[in-house]
């Protein structure tokens, strides 16, 4: 039987591909060389090289020059989320620093460069640290202009016209309270929300157009699930593409605009050119994670995640097909027959409905079971190859996983993403408690060896569920998720303060209700084993999270198993530590699910 590592891919890609002016080459953040560099790969031969070798620094954002001769990208130093700029030649030589002033958080436009490549436009909150600043930076005499925020306001920049004229920025709030904002470069004079009239709504940036009259983007303006729109300069905003489902990412070359839809997890592409629609050719079933269209508008290069094959950089040639660039499989991948999940629904409180993922092994059940919960808490769960295989190898030791779309998720409207604001351990617990009510009633499942686990907010309800629900868990597994909520909202990075406020609360007027949802303060009620691991550099939740909880348990003798990467921050960007950490996870739900009763 295969082992853990067997499951795990050649290479984990980070979302965020960025495309030569060529459209020839793709560059790409990966970690075959064991740390997230910074790679190229040929669209034509698949061949791919390393330009970058940073040792103890990830890279996040990538952008090529306009001329296509060197390219800039965003590094951290061991998940601290404090980024530095850099350029480097295509041929991986000259790697120099472009950014200046202390360590700070550093956000790159997603089209940084005015067309002829000397000025670079980027966020930076080195003046304040609770202030997002722009900044645009001519990198021929090494001076910058800045631009501050009105007050309240959180800039990120997105994409300078291609006339070079306006700087496209949004002000974050939360998931769905996004607003726009354009700057004149030339003119200069105070950032204009062109969203404003609106009101509160979720206004995500897309690209220009190609002659600079307007631009596109996602909004949740005209119903419950994200339309693809255009804005242009002359006020008007009209949408290009409505769906029954969230429109999540868009793309256009010349008059050729492209979209993915997020239907119920899984991604399909749309097309449409000189405003009528296009085909496509079909795509495996799986998750589209970036998308960017070449010159012309012909092809487009997509990052793409399936439950049954690793993420991949493929191909969609509207004349040849699709095509992976990359391959990604690991050895099981060759032997095993991966599982690919069922989508079901079970009822909740107030008549909702929640979907979510069934992986069932192949062998006869009764099958332990795994309840796995994502991220964010604004996040979904879909058809993805997670946790570097960890689902496929606990399925091929016949351990069932379950992973709901609970309310907070992304992908089901605006309503039920809300439902989670302000309160955290409220209504996304009660759906938790269905989950468990929904699976055991079913007949191959043992609910008497259930586990719970979760990354980040998902660790945060899987300790409410060990903590709060009156279950017989037989394991829990956190990773780097809060224990509690007053410091968790006291201790967040400066730039989030809103966003926390927003979603989470404030750590001030409501310490009662952040106290009163805290997973340490039910501690004494934990009698399962646990798995808690943790970043001892991380920014969002500090390693005290998971320390003052582990001390508790132990005090009252409760098997926990405790390990700090001392290198890391909010996840793992260091190849070593992430196989690590995930056998370390499989190794311990075999140990307390497989045993027999």
């Amino acid at each position: 039987m295969p082992a853990f590592r067997d499951f795990v891919p050649n290479q984990r890609i980070r979302p965020g591909l960025a495309l030569s002016p060529d459209g020839g080459t793709v560059a790409y953040s990966g970690n075959a060389g064991g740390n997230f560099d910074l790679w190229v790969l040929s669209i034509a031969t698949g061949e791919a090289r390393r330009l970058t070798e940073l040792g103890d620094r990830a890279v996040q954002q990538i952008a090529w020059a306009p001329d296509g001769k060197s390219l800039v990208f965003s590094a951290d130093r061991q998940g601290d989320e404090q980024f530095r700029l850099y350029r480097i030649e295509v041929d991986g030589t000259n790697l120099t620093e472009i950014s200046s002033g202390p360590d700070c958080q550093r956000i790159l436009a997603t089209v940084p460069f005015d067309a002829a490549g000397r000025y670079l436009a980027y966020a930076v909150n080195d003046r304040d640290e609770t202030v997002q600043d722009l900044i645009v930076r001519d990198l021929a005499d090494d001076t910058e202009r800045r631009i501050v925020p009105p007050p309240e306001v959180a800039f990120e920049p997105a994409a300078v016209s291609p006339d070079g004229k306006w700087l496209l920025a949004a002000d974050f709030r939360s998931h769905t309270d996004i607003a726009l904002y354009l700057i004149d470069l030339e003119a200069g004079g105070d950032p204009i929300c062109v969203t404003a009239k609106y009101g509160e709504g979720a206004f995500e940036p897309g690209p220009w157009m190609a002659d600079s009259s307007g631009f596109y983007l996602l909004t949740d303006l005209w119903g419950e699930f994200t339309a693809a729109a255009c804005y242009r300069l002359d006020g008007t905003l009209k949408p290009v593409a409505q769906h029954d489902w969230d429109v999540e990412l868009i793309d256009s070359s010349g008059d050729t605009l492209i979209w993915s839809v997020n239907e119920a997890g899984r991604s399909t592409l749309h097309a449409s050119q000189s405003g009528g629609t296009i085909g496509l050719p079909e795509i495996p079933s799986g998750v589209v994670t970036s998308l960017a269209l070449t010159p012309g508008g012909r092809a487009a290069v997509v990052l793409i995640d399936a439950a049954t094959r690793p993420v991949e950089i493929a191909v969609l040639d509207r004349d040849s097909g699709f095509r992976y660039l990359t391959d990604g499989r690991p050895p099981a991948l060759h032997v095993v027959q991966p599982v690919a999940p069922e989508s079901i629904t079970y009822p909740a409180a107030d008549g909702r409905q929640i979907q979510g993922l069934l992986y069932r092994p192949y062998q006869p059940g009764p099958h332990p079971v795994l309840l796995s919960i994502h991220g964010g808490p604004e996040d979904q769960e879909r058809p993805r190859y997670v946790f570097s295989g960890l689902y496929q190898h606990l399925l091929d030791l016949g351990i069932a996983v379950f992973a709901p779309n609970i309310a907070g998720s992304t992908g089901y409207g605006t309503a039920h993403q809300k439902l989670i604001y302000r309160d955290w351990g409220g209504v996304d617990l009660d759906d938790l408690d269905h989950a468990v009510r929904y699976l055991q009633a079913a007949p191959d499942l043992d609910t008497d060896r259930m586990a719970a686990m979760g990354a980040s907010y998902g660790g945060f309800a899987a300790l409410s569920c060990l903590s709060r629900l009156p279950y017989r868990w037989a394991a829990g597994i956190s990773l780097c998720g809060p224990t509690n909520l007053v410091t968790l909202a006291r201790e967040c990075p400066p730039t989030w303060k809103t966003f926390v406020a927003t979603v989470l609360g404030d750590p001030d007027k409501d310490a009662d209700y952040l106290t009163e949802r805290s997973p340490v303060t039910y501690a004494d009620a934990i009698a399962a084993p646990l798995l808690i691991l943790q970043g001892g550099r991380d920014p969002r939740v500090p390693r005290a999270e998971s320390g003052q909880l582990v001390d508790r348990l132990r005090r009252r003798g409760v098997p926990v198993a405790y390990e700090v990467f001392e290198d890391e921050g909010h996840g793992f960007s260091q190849r070593k530590n992430e196989l690590r950490a995930y056998e370390e996870a499989a190794e311990f739900l075999a140990r307390h699910l497989l045993l027999t009763n």
